[in-house]
């Protein structure tokens, strides 16, 4: 029901009719910045619009969060006096249900082959570097869930409910790397990557290390550069290993029987990388990838050194578990076991300005992108992916004309003299196509939708399609999990198991 709240309050264009799909209803992509948002078993879903670089990913993310709190905020305005909804930007329930925050990255299909079936250490590279990983991207919880040993406090939000290597499931069995092979691409030598592994962040640092990590060590594949020496041997027991200690000082086994911290590991990633940027392959294929491996690097040697108060500025679960610690030594909870402490753990990622204590804290987080990005990609879609063309096309169609609109592809009802309409359809096959740059002239001459939808049909044939590594897109996604409360006490909470 919350969700429901909260989805009439954003204005949207419907994908199509009313879907009746748990997992996928009332989707409906924005107009004004070429994004989309529907609900998936009950839990609100923001998806960014495509995007080319991962500073980018950051104010398009935390432009739909903003997004996310606008609607809390109407939502709330019409809900009887003493009942409020809450929208938190979390992964677990603390009950054992958990919900994804997914990314999603542009590759070629060669790569993705590659990974998923003709070179099994590829896969087992990848797999490596996400679960070291969690030391940068985790939001931190109380507890554990699924099964997993007690503890006091992890890393990661996701890491107990991941049961397999790879797979395409997303509710159940959770895999660390899903083979999901849907590419939102007409175009055949594109793929797309689905991760399902991380965590949502709110720390401008730890989003930009997720996604700019992610992007450089896509690449590294791409070029056939996979070190074996970096493989783990139990990656499903490590991630445990790594997620329930952060102190930092447990070690897991790589396939070469070296025993090595999650620190270590990663410190040993930036340094394949480093190599890598050093041949500058990675100019024009991962933007800024010198300046994202200088704060890469950086924030792990940080962490080896034990340096929290600066971490705080930069890690979601670093800066929770201070503010937790703070909590308990306040006398606010009674320590990590206490309802108290899971409470602040929730009241970490509310969207509620008043309440969540991420925002509380916001202006003493370093920041790697501005308010005014954040405010421009709340209202404006990116320049240089196919996001442009779609937010464009959505506001001069609107919903009258737009019949259904995908990621890659568009269909509009074009009304005739005679009284009925025509049909058009406009393929979106890649997204770094459709441009600004490309067709920000045509949206400027005052044309209306058919001899737009001329111009764009007819250039579709000849526009080259560049291929390169981008941090993409659709379902670039975070479920967000919204709790209706009446009289400040949690009456209900829609909660779901789902990546």
């Amino acid at each position: 029901m919350a969700s429901k709240l909260l989805l009439r309050e954003i204005p949207g264009i419907f994908s199509n009719s009313e879907s009746y799909d748990p997992q996928d209803r009332g989707r409906r992509f924005l107009a004004s910045n070429g994004g989309c948002i529907y609900i998936d078993l009950d839990h609100l879903e923001i998806c960014i619009p495509e995007v080319t670089d991962a500073f980018q990913y950051v104010a398009a993310f935390h432009a739909m969060l903003m997004l996310a709190r606008q609607a809390m905020a109407a939502a709330n305005a019409r809900c009887p006096a003493g009942e409020r909804i809450q929208v938190l930007a979390n992964n677990s329930d603390g009950f054992c249900n958990s919900y994804g925050g997914h990314l999603n990255f542009l590759l070629s299909r060669a790569t993705w082959n590659d990974i998923f079936h003709r070179k099994p250490h590829y896969l087992a590279f990848l797999v490596a570097f996400q679960v070291s990983s969690i030391v940068v991207t985790g939001q931190g919880k109380v507890g554990a869930e699924n099964g997993a040993d007690p503890v006091d406090y992890q890393l990661s939000q996701r890491a107990d409910f991941l049961e397999t290597v790879t797979g395409l499931q997303t509710t159940h069995n959770r895999p660390i790397v899903n083979s999901r092979d849907e590419s939102l691409c007409t175009d055949g030598e594109l793929a797309r990557l689905h991760c399902i592994f991380y965590d949502t962040n709110l720390c401008h640092v730890a989003n930009l290390l997720k996604c700019g990590g992610m992007q450089i060590v896509l690449a590294l594949l791409e070029a056939g550069r996979a070190n074996p020496a970096l493989i783990l041997n139990d990656p499903l027991d490590a991630v445990r290993r790594y997620s329930h200690d952060p102190t930092l000082t447990a070690r897991a086994r790589t396939a070469s029987g070296r025993r090595l911290t999650a620190v270590e590991l990663q410190l040993q990633f930036v340094e394949e990388a480093r190599r890598f940027v050093d041949t500058q392959y990675l100019d024009g294929v991962v933007p800024r990838a010198g300046e994202i491996l200088d704060l890469y690097q950086n924030t792990l040697e940080k962490l080896q050194a034990g340096e929290f108060d600066t971490l705080a500025k930069r890690l979601d679960w670093v800066l929770k578990k201070a503010l937790i610690e703070k909590g308990i030594s306040d006398k606010a909870c009674t320590g990590w076991a206490s309802p108290g402490a899971k409470h602040l753990d929730h009241l970490y990622s509310s969207l509620d300005p008043g309440e969540g204590l991420y925002w509380l804290c916001e202006g003493g987080v370093e920041k790697v992108t501005d308010r005014a990005e954040i405010e421009r990609f709340m209202c404006s879609p990116p320049d240089d992916t196919r996001a442009y063309t779609r937010a464009m096309l959505l506001r001069l169609a609107g919903a009258k004309f737009a019949a259904h609109v995908d990621w890659d592809s568009m269909t509009f009802r074009i009304p005739s003299r005679s009284g009925w309409y025509t049909t058009r359809r406009l393929d979106l096959p890649d997204p770094l196509s459709h441009t600004k740059q490309a067709h920000g002239a045509t949206f400027e001459h005052g044309r209306s939708l058919a001899e737009i939808l001329d111009v764009l049909c007819g250039d579709e044939l000849t526009e080259p399609a560049e291929t390169r590594l981008v941090e993409l897109h659709p379902e670039n996604t975070s479920k967000l999990a919204a709790t209706s409360s009446e009289n400040g006490d949690d009456d209900h909470e829609i909660s779901r198991t789902t990546g």
